[in-house]
């Protein structure tokens, strides 16, 4: 591998602008087909294989009126100062409120009345209208959201509370700020690091032609392959984080061959056949974790999971033929003016130890303390995790702020919690008499349930072998309550079918979290048994070693663990919500735990194989073991952190977004890469390579004699350049001498 990469860059190196030129042929070729695409990526999310899906599919077959696709709003209306919405001047005024829907764009279909409707509260001060467009969501034009959110505030000037919510509603603009923050933070931590605004700049650069060359591409194919709007953030969110690292790596490792007396040439080959072999390796275990997520069975999720994963071979790719171009262009300004300068006073007075390798020198001393307080810390930490709770967002989880969450309040006040999350009761069987009594056992059954507040007559298809039967709750969508209702009325569906032979079905919110739950809790065990499966596999292939791969992976569960207990205590119970901008808690979006294991998984044996690595090289080069730790650390120690801060970054920028679902996972993406990056990596692993000792480094011999040796250290390499004088110092770049 080292020895192939090593060719890679020194061709990169010598035919640069070819290079360069292809890689802008791929950016322009998928930018174009991006602007030639509908984009329309979708907002909604099949769940297929669980009941409450299966229940919305059979509705969607049976029921096709109710389930056209038109973009609807619902406008609820409260009269002013305790009045009743049907005295004399209030109802005149939604009278008048209903006529201007009407009229507020040709793409309106219906709007209900509230008074023949029957949708005005028990005390009459609160009712809602259904409009209804004959237009999808994402056809619906600025003027149609504008004209519409115009009727709803001359509605408010006459004195009416009106608010509203759906999908007619303008969207939330999807703004760069979260990328534009990240790149800042991304590009003031390398000028810090290299001390060079040229060194700064290659990651930033190949960053960005990576993450347009994925962005564009799932642009490209969201229409045609009707991708959810989130998997063009997770796929910019993990291109940024990896492109800017993976190339960090490489063009730190250049510095160290320039300083070892290589050519700039060789100076690039060797650091691509290095530091290259290493970005491969840690691209593959994220790639494994990201493909892995099919596991799981949802295709949200594993689109989610393909895109992002794509974005990390980009991401490779770039950085093993790209990097090294760029280095040919400026192959002494990367090393910083501050270079010779400091190489001259190291000279004269001796080299100042790096606080990398200070920092391994002080967990040497006493691995035990450190060890126990590290893995301590972590299990403090993780506590809160027992208290996870898994929800799908609905206009509850919103902003107090917003018009769909002020809505939503309004229709609990008046309406009942419960009235937010009705639950669907879908009856069927090929014989309409059977429907018709089963229907009957099941009404009278949920009619005498504790937690009903109210059963709506049964709904019947016109071959009436279909019914519907609504179901409201007295408690809200997420409470306990609410979920003991759903599984009693499945309980008395199961005796109804027996009884019968008429299936009955249950969705709305509280089934599909439940089932959705449920869904993940049989789909985690075969996903991690997968993924770290192979992962540890490519792991003894790299470091020829068993008990590493072991260790990096109880070092990533209690990485995880740490992330859920730091989001649990954030998003769940408040703590420091105003620190993170959070305006309401509640449960964690379904999809991002299992989202947050996949990628940091990945990004756990990233750090990993940097790390461990350039241990290794120390130590199969005759180092012992634990001067192959300090000398690990001296060299890739500040380069870790560097890029462990840059990702923390990245993902931080996300937590102020406006999607609840990539806030949360932003966060928790952060805290992982921290608590991994710096707690597991950084402590833990030197303290328990210093316990094993040699003992870390061995491997059967039955299992050696059958492994392919991929040489990631660079054994191969044994171009025999002149050294000549070095420009920089011999160490990777340390903060402390950033000028």
């Amino acid at each position: 591998m080292a020895t192939f990469l090593h060719r890679i860059g020194r061709r990169a190196f010598e035919r640069r602008w070819l290079v360069l030129l292809l890689w802008a042929v791929v950016l322009g070729v998928a930018g174009a087909a991006a602007a030639g695409s509908s984009g329309g990526g979708s907002s909604s999310v099949t769940l297929p294989g669980i009941e409450a899906q299966k229940a919305y599919d059979l509705l969607g077959k049976k029921f096709p009126a109710a389930n056209a696709e038109g973009a609807s709003a619902r406008v609820v209306v409260r009269a002013p100062g305790g009045q009743k919405l049907t005295g004399g001047k209030p109802k005149a005024e939604v009278k008048a409120l209903l006529k201007d829907l009407k009229q507020s764009s040709p793409r309106v279909a219906s709007v209900t009345d509230p008074f023949t409707a029957k949708t005005v509260s028990a005390d009459r001060t609160t009712g809602y209208a259904q409009v209804t467009y004959s237009a999808k969501a994402a056809d619906l034009t600025d003027a149609d959201h504008k004209h519409l959110d115009k009727v709803l505030e001359e509605a408010r000037g006459k004195g009416l509370t009106v608010e509203a919510s759906g999908t007619a509603l303008t969207a939330a603009a999807a703004g760069g700020s979260s990328e534009a923050v990240g790149f800042a933070l991304a590009a003031l931590i390398l000028v810090i690091t290299f001390g060079s605004f040229a060194a700064a700049g290659m990651p930033l650069a190949t960053a960005v032609v990576g993450v347009g060359i994925t962005i564009s591409s799932v642009t490209a194919l969201s229409a045609a392959l009707n991708l959810n709007s989130s998997t063009s953030a997770l796929a910019t969110m993990l291109g940024i984080a990896v492109g800017i690292d993976y190339a960090l790596f490489i063009v730190s490792r250049y510095r160290s061959e320039r300083a070892a007396g290589h050519d700039p040439r060789e100076a690039a080959a060797r650091a691509n056949g290095t530091a290259g072999s290493a970005v491969v390796f840690a691209g593959l275990t994220v790639v494994i974790a990201l493909v892995g997520l099919a596991v799981v069975n949802l295709p949200i999720l594993t689109a989610m999971g393909m895109a992002a994963a794509g974005a990390v071979v980009v991401a490779v790719l770039v950085a093993v033929t790209l990097v090294p171009a760029l280095l040919s262009l400026a192959p002494e300004r990367v090393l910083g003016r501050a270079g010779g300068r400091r190489t001259a006073r190291t000279s004269r007075t001796g080299a100042r130890t790096p606080l990398g390798e200070r920092w391994a020198v002080f967990v040497l001393r006493r691995p035990w303390k450190v060890l126990l307080v590290a893995v301590a810390g972590l299990v403090l930490v993780a506590l809160p995790t027992a208290k996870l709770e898994l929800g799908l967002p609905d206009d509850g989880s919103k902003p107090p702020s917003t018009t769909e969450r002020k809505a939503y309040d309004m229709l609990a006040e008046s309406f009942g919690p419960g009235f937010n999350g009705p639950l669907t009761v879908v009856v069927n069987d090929t014989d309409p008499a059977a429907t018709k009594k089963a229907v009957g056992e099941l009404t009278d059954g949920i009619t005498g349930m504790k937690d009903v507040a109210a059963v709506s007559p049964a709904v019947y298809n016109p071959a009436g072998d279909t019914a519907i039967v609504t179901v409201v709750p007295r408690s809200a969508p997420t409470s306990e309550k609410t979920k003991t209702l759903v599984h009693d009325i499945r309980d008395r569906a199961a005796d109804t079918h027996a009884a019968t032979g008429a299936e009955g079905l249950v969705t709305g919110t509280t089934a599909l979290n439940l089932d959705v739950a449920a869904k993940f809790a049989q789909a985690i065990v075969p996903y991690l048994l997968l993924v770290v499966g192979l992962a540890f596999l490519v792991l003894i292939l790299v470091f020829r070693s068993v008990l590493v791969p072991l260790k990096a992976a109880l070092g990533f569960l209690l990485s995880v663990l740490a992330a859920f207990g730091a989001m649990v205590a954030v998003f769940q119970w408040g703590w420091f919500k105003d620190l993170f901008g959070l305006q309401t808690t509640g449960p964690i979006m379904s999809l991002v735990p299992i989202l947050t294991v996949g990628i940091v998984f990945g990004l756990a044996m990233d750090y990993q194989v940097f790390l461990v690595t350039r241990i290794r090289e120390s130590y199969v080069h005759g180092a012992g073991s634990r001067e192959a730790i300090t000398e690990g650390f001296r060299h890739s120690g500040k380069v870790v952190t560097a890029a462990a801060l840059i990702m923390t970054g990245v993902f931080g920028g996300f937590i102020g977004g406006d999607d609840s679902m990539i806030k949360s996972l932003g966060f928790g993406l952060a805290a992982a890469v921290l608590f991994d990056a710096f707690v597991v990596r950084m402590t833990i692993v030197p303290a328990v390579l210093a316990l094993l000792g040699d003992r870390a480094w061995s491997l059967p011999g039955w299992i050696d004699r059958r492994l392919p040796h991929v040489d990631i250290e660079g054994e191969k390499l044994t171009h025999p350049t002149p050294p000549t004088t070095a420009t920089t110092d011999t160490t990777e770049p340390d903060f402390t001498h950033a000028g």
